[in-house]
């Protein structure tokens, strides 16, 4: 009788669950490290003793101490002992791409990285996935969408989850872009017309503007909004479908009056105030939520920033409040140097370097800076494309130029990889909300931690270990003027303080030939550096960080902002005023002026629309706030337009708004000018006078004395222009609607 054979596979042998995640490693034999550091073991048997059950867990280490091995060995425990399905979240692919070969290639450890669109993920990998048999390294977007794969995971890991908030965010945002989503904004623009001022729809539209204008940002006003929403939806409606736009227009559209409407130069913004990730089931199901950061701060930015009311903190390492991660050699050019003789010296620091990082604010600075290397150095230029998937090439030549554009976290080159960074321009905003909050309310202390956070990111990415070291050019007015201020260098690391103010020191008063002189030094780092450093380090022991001003009412604040968004969310508008009157119970600080500005309309038109629901007594409660609002920050002229709202603001004041809009355009072209050094001004103050003053004999002077016009109007706060065409008229002055000269 003959018998048939099955072949059944053998069983995988069962993993080995040691009792804390420390220990994980020590069972990876591809590894390619001997264990945990001392700050990294710390940190896991902290969260294995008070935090294993916790929701909302956030870990804290200083950016290039470990982190990325410190989460995936909580993923991988967590995997092992409770069978969880784990996703590990990156802001980038070309994180998920570094991630995943750092746990191969040095931990000894096996993750499925998933990138791109779902419907391409490998069966087995998926399989892998869902039955916990590996972790998944994927992007923020992979989860946060309407229709996620990763939709059961029981532990989410968040890395850098400081710089998370337009990760998050972008589920529920709506970009309109004036160039690719052209004929959308187009119709948005005629809805808007007849109710924003010219000057702005002008601006709005890119029909002309002045140098200060591509920083221009204003909010169309909760009522207004509510009063246009069955529009807005129908154009909304008619323009998303088949584009990108259409999975956050489809999570916010029924929601328009729990969200804000932002205008700018170069797009239109909707979103809520805060991600509404209670509403997200793949994200609040989980077990439980792990945040690595570089820095959490102690305003409750972080749970600003996911939507989460509660989020247990565990202290940073032992000794970490003082030391940092590897050495910066900061230098300053603008210090002591013209931009002509800075810009030789950049050029002559990248031929000494061979490799060097510039970090740039926009893909137009990509371009500049790229045409000047590859005309001046004829170095290969590597973009953030380029390096997504492999840093290989760029690390091998001996000269190169990497360019990226608004990245300041995620690309790391230790080691030798680069020891330059050019670091230019850092956005103190990165999207419309906090261009708004900041620059037309003036709540910079808002987003005091998450400037500190970006600002300490960008200069640390060619330190990523101890022994690392790199110089930090900076350049830029507002970033110089920042990293010099005595007072914001105070709130910064004691480590940073004393690099800083020995970068400060060096680059004051000194030639180009000296500092590169002594960046030959920097990067020979051999006794000659080494008495400099011994002075850093005294510096750094003696330098204390002080705590940023207001950061205990914020911490206060939060939930009752949270919950602010969840009752306007869910369409309870008493229930969002009584929040937010709760927000602006916690709100004492002086330097709070401004957002407290924010909260009080933010109260007012949460009344508003409660009194279009139907609840009348609410009527008195939204004129006293927008009453408060515009005493509280009168300078602002947006404010103003609550006078259609409550007629009581119809004050001598609200007549002088244009006389305001003078003002806050006289400031931007003030500030553009910069602030560390005259020689802007000064060389405009020179073009004008000679303008003015010379003969118009010739069309050239004439031009010229035109020109003077225009740049003295601006400088006076007027939208100032000249069109060049036959019967056009003279330069004009523009203050409103109602007076031009």
């Amino acid at each position: 009788m003959n018998t048939t054979q099955m072949a059944f596979k053998k069983a995988a042998p069962r993993p080995i669950i040691p009792d804390s995640p420390e220990e994980i490693l020590l069972d990876l034999s591809r590894r390619k490290i001997p264990g945990v550091l001392l700050h990294q073991g710390e940190v896991l048997r902290n969260y294995r003793q008070t935090a294993v059950d916790a929701p909302d867990v956030a870990l804290q280490l200083p950016t290039g101490s470990g982190k990325t091995l410190v989460g995936l060995l909580v993923a991988e425990w967590r995997r092992r002992k409770f069978e969880e399905r784990v996703v590990y979240l990156c802001p980038t692919r070309q994180l998920v791409n570094q991630v995943v070969e750092q746990a191969d290639s040095q931990y000894g450890l096996s993750v499925t990285g998933f990138t791109g669109k779902a419907a391409n993920y490998s069966a087995s990998d998926k399989a892998e996935y869902m039955s916990a048999g590996r972790i998944a390294i994927t992007t923020y977007n992979s989860l946060f969408n309407s229709k996620p794969f990763f939709s059961n995971a029981q532990t989410i890991l968040l890395d850098d989850a400081h710089a998370a908030e337009n990760y998050v965010s972008e589920a529920w945002s709506v970009h309109v872009d004036r160039t690719e989503n052209a004929a959308l904004h187009a119709a948005l623009c005629n809805l808007l017309r007849p109710i924003i001022e010219l000057t702005d729809y002008t601006k709005l539209t890119g029909r002309w503007h002045t140098p200060g204008d591509s920083t221009w940002v204003d909010k169309l006003p909760g009522p207004i909004l509510g009063q246009l929403k069955d529009e807005l939806i129908e154009v909304f409606d008619a323009h998303v479908e088949d584009t990108n736009l259409f999975h956050p227009w489809s999570m916010i559209r029924d929601h328009l009056p729990a969200c804000n409407m932002f205008l700018g130069f170069h797009e239109i913004l909707v979103r809520p105030l805060i991600p509404p990730t209670w509403t997200h089931q793949p994200f609040v199901s989980a077990k439980q939520r792990v945040y690595m950061s570089a820095t959490l701060g102690g305003g409750g930015d972080l749970e600003r920033l996911t939507g989460r009311k509660n989020i247990k903190r565990l202290a940073v390492p032992q000794g970490w409040d003082k030391q940092g991660i590897g050495r910066r050699f900061f230098m300053f050019p603008s210090l002591s140097l013209s931009d002509e003789v800075g810009l030789e010296l950049r050029r002559n620091l990248m031929r000494a370097a061979g490799r060097s990082l510039v970090l740039v604010p926009s893909d137009k600075a990509v371009k500049k800076v790229a045409d000047d290397v590859q005309k001046a150095l004829k170095f290969k230029v590597f973009t953030a494309s380029d390096i997504e998937n492999s840093k290989q090439e760029f690390t091998q030549l001996p000269e190169a130029v990497a360019i990226v554009a608004n990245r300041y976290d995620g690309i790391d080159f230790p080691g030798d990889a680069c020891r330059l960074l050019f670091l230019d321009s850092l956005p103190r905003s990165t999207n419309l909300q906090e261009s708004f909050v900041m620059s037309r309310m003036g709540a910079n202390v808002i987003y005091n931690d998450r400037v500190m956070t970006r600002l300490v990111q960008a200069v640390g990415r060619c330190t990523r270990s101890l022994t690392d070291y790199s110089a930090v050019i900076a350049s830029g007015e507002k970033l110089t003027e920042d990293l010099i201020d005595p007072v914001k260098r105070s709130f910064m690391h004691p480590e940073l303080q004393a690099e800083l103010k020995f970068g400060i020191e060096q680059s004051s008063k000194t030639t180009q030939a000296d500092m590169l002189e002594n960046f030959s030094i920097f990067l020979e780092h051999k006794k000659a550096w080494e008495q400099v450093n011994d002075d850093i380090v005294r510096d750094r022991q003696a330098a204390v960080q002080a705590p940023m001003p207001a950061m205990t009412d914020l911490a206060a604040a939060v939930g009752f902002e949270i919950e602010y968004q969840m009752r306007l969310w869910a369409g309870d508008f008493e229930g969002a005023m009584d929040k937010a009157e709760s927000v602006l119970g916690s709100l004492n600080h002086s330097s709070l002026r401004g957002y407290r500005a924010l909260w009080e309309y933010l109260a007012g038109s949460a009344a508003w629309f409660g009194n279009q629901a139907g609840i009348t007594e609410l009527r008195p409660k939204a004129k006293a706030h927008f009453l408060r609002a515009y005493e509280a920050a009168s300078f602002v002229p947006w404010l103003i337009k609550m006078a259609r709202i409550a007629p009581e603001l119809q004050t001598q004041e609200a007549e002088n708004s244009a006389l305001y809009k003078q003002v806050e355009r006289t400031e931007m072209e003030l500030t553009r000018l910069g602030t560390v050094h005259d020689r802007a001004f000064a060389q405009l103050e020179a073009d004008i006078l000679n303008g003015l003053l010379g003969p118009q004999s010739t069309q050239v002077e004439t031009r010229a004395f035109e020109n003077a016009q225009v740049q003295l109007g601006r400088l006076l706060g007027f939208d100032a222009g000249k069109i060049e065409a036959d019967a056009t008229p003279d330069p004009w002055w523009l203050a409103d609607e109602s007076l031009c000269l």
